[in-house]
């Protein structure tokens, strides 16, 4: 009553209420496809075929050749909660369907122009109904075969605010691809093939051979390199299979990690987190395993009835589902990629060490400075000592900086961290969040002077990209060039490289691109635009955690990050370097 006027309460006209509820289950062209390529599934599909045009917007068809709709219920299966595949509490408590609220269908009319098809198995001829945003504009017999097949057009046409929030074209398309590849893994025995803009781009063979699923979704060489999980815990009646990848091939953010529930694709960071454990010490820092991984539950022990969308479940055992992933993935590991194991005098170990609680001992281990803590000093010019093979030119600008405490290398510990004697106590230095730090300003400074630093290929490399790798190219063009980088389009989803940053020289060309690309996608969620790229190519191309430093290059990488204008973070604004105070170790040994 902001106005001092009573507000009425009324009850939505029911075509306002649909739309408000569709939007719970259709929030883009992705929610279409998943909602009907689920029913195909349900429906047991041997061949599910998704074309899409205008990134889904314009128009999405899914076709297969599953068990059908009789005449007499094709219209019948568009009302709200009109479901075949629930009918009583216990079924609802132990779901066994991929679809089952009767949900997607009329939310999907109420938002789009609908044209459904469908034969039965075993009928002369099908049925065929056309809707627009929920209204029903024609129905009647038609030839067809075996299957269903239903056209989805202009979605969102008649919501017009839905619609201005929705990506580019080839952004909407590359979700779409990324889910017909899930469930192309996850269901070997079905052959999913789709097209967009008339350009198939997935096509497997259905013959229920996972290897070759994998091999028409990820390519022959991530295919081959894969590693089997397979564990069965008669205890709890879990099952775990599916591939994972070695140490040896990894990616640069956590989109090639698939996690299925009994066969139903599903996002839990508990899961992720599980995942990423059981190659604790495996992997160097910001590396991903690629993971496709069925979970097999008691239906019982699951909800899948949390998320509006389905997309999110709740575990009744989360513990139990944590330890099961985690066992299953790391004897993967072991078995098939061992870790290094040594006696007493040799100490390598291949169990995960336990972290100390956070927050242990106050102030164990702080930074010496927030990041509103910067005090004027002239910057020092950067010494001329090369870090790992990247140049580092002096800048001898008198400008201002946050202030860097005068450190005195003493030296290294787990070929990680530099450890330094400095004011009041001792400083550790993380040199990969350093190194980022120093190569991000060098970046920048010479895109903003528009001297480029690049380095010709000696001939140009082709790179094949996914739908989100291109979008992602297309909307960097501009600062891609500015930072070093020279792509052109080959035609398709193909590329040709001819030069990179010099900072990525020596490394693999190819990679490197994909690297950023799928880095700027994870950081570009969360960060300004022109940042995003420069973050990406400096953490790309630092050194590692797990390198070696000579002591002249350690000193050489603390010379060169003083001279940076915010040394206390690196471009993610993670700390560089951490203190443990006179005081601290002093009542830590007792002396106080």
């Amino acid at each position: 009553m902001s106005d001092g006027k009573t507000m009425t309460i009324s009850v939505l006209r029911p075509e306002l209420a649909t739309q408000i509820a569709a939007g719970e289950v259709v929030e883009r062209p992705v929610s279409v496809v998943k909602e009907l390529v689920e029913n195909s599934i349900d429906a047991g599909a041997s061949q599910i075929i998704v074309q899409i045009s205008g990134g889904g917007i314009e128009q999405i068809q899914v076709t297969d050749d599953g068990m059908g709709i009789p005449s007499d219920e094709v219209a019948l299966a568009f009302k709200h909660h009109a479901t075949s595949k629930l009918t009583t509490q216990e079924q609802l408590d132990a779901i066994a369907t991929l679809g089952f609220r009767g949900e997607a269908l009329p939310s999907i009319v109420a938002v789009a122009g609908v044209t459904i098809t469908s034969r039965p198995q075993g009928e002369q001829a099908g049925h065929q109904i056309e809707f627009q945003w929920g209204e029903k504009i024609r129905e009647g017999p038609q030839g067809a075969p075996p299957g269903t097949s239903i056209t989805v057009s202009e979605l969102f046409a008649n919501l017009p605010a839905r619609r201005k929030f929705l990506k580019s074209n080839s952004a909407e398309a590359g979700r779409i691809h990324e889910l017909v590849s899930r469930y192309a893994l996850a269901y070997p025995d079905i052959s999913f093939v789709y097209s967009s803009e008339g350009r198939t781009s997935i096509s497997t063979p259905g013959n229920d051979r996972p290897a070759e699923a994998l091999l028409a979704v990820y390519g022959r060489e991530a295919a081959a390199a894969m590693l089997e999980v397979h564990s069965d815990y008669s205890e709890t009646g879990y099952k775990i299979d599916g591939f994972i990848s070695p140490p040896s091939l990894t990616r640069a953010n956590r989109t090639y990690m698939s996690f299925f529930i009994n066969r139903r694709w599903i996002q839990n960071r508990m899961l992720s987190f599980a995942l990423e454990e059981a190659y604790h010490g495996l992997l160097q820092e910001r590396r991903y395993p690629i993971a496709v991984i069925n979970l097999t539950i008691p239906y019982p022990d699951v909800d899948v009835n949390y998320h509006p969308a389905k997309r999110e479940v709740r575990f009744h055992q989360e513990r139990t589902v944590y330890s099961t992933m985690q066992r299953a993935v790391r004897a993967a590991l072991m078995l098939d990629s061992p870790v290094p194991t040594m006696s007493s005098g040799n100490s390598f170990s291949t169990s995960a060490q336990a972290r100390p609680p956070a927050g242990s001992g106050p102030g164990f281990f702080h930074s010496p400075f927030n990041r509103s803590s910067t005090r004027a000093v002239p910057r020092s010019p950067a010494r001329e000592t090369n870090v790992a093979g990247v140049p580092g030119p002096a800048d001898a600008a008198a400008t201002y900086q946050q202030a860097l405490p005068a450190l005195r290398v003493v030296g290294q510990i787990k070929s990680t961290y530099i450890v330094a004697d400095g004011p009041d106590g001792m400083y550790v230095v993380d040199q990969h969040a350093a190194h980022e730090r120093v190569l991000f300003d060098r970046i920048c400074r010479h895109a903003a002077a528009k001297s480029p630093q690049s380095q010709p290929l000696l001939g140009p490399v082709a790179v094949e990209l996914t739908p989100s790798q291109e979008d992602n190219l297309r909307s960097n063009a501009e600062y891609l060039t500015s930072y070093g980088f020279d792509v052109e389009s080959f035609g398709g989803t193909s590329y040709l490289l001819r030069a990179v940053p010099t900072i990525m020289t020596g490394q693999d060309p190819a990679r490197s691109l994909v690297d950023v690309l799928d880095l700027v996608a994870v950081d570009g969620l969360v960060r300004q635009h022109e940042d995003v790229l420069a973050a990406s190519i400096a953490c790309h191309a630092a050194i590692r955690a797990g390198k070696s430093l000579t002591e002249a290059e350690m000193v050489g990488l603390l010379g060169q990050l003083e001279a940076t204008d915010s040394p206390l973070t690196c471009p993610h604004g993670r700390p560089t370097l951490m203190h443990f105070s006179d005081y601290q170790m002093e009542r830590g040994f007792g002396r106080r």
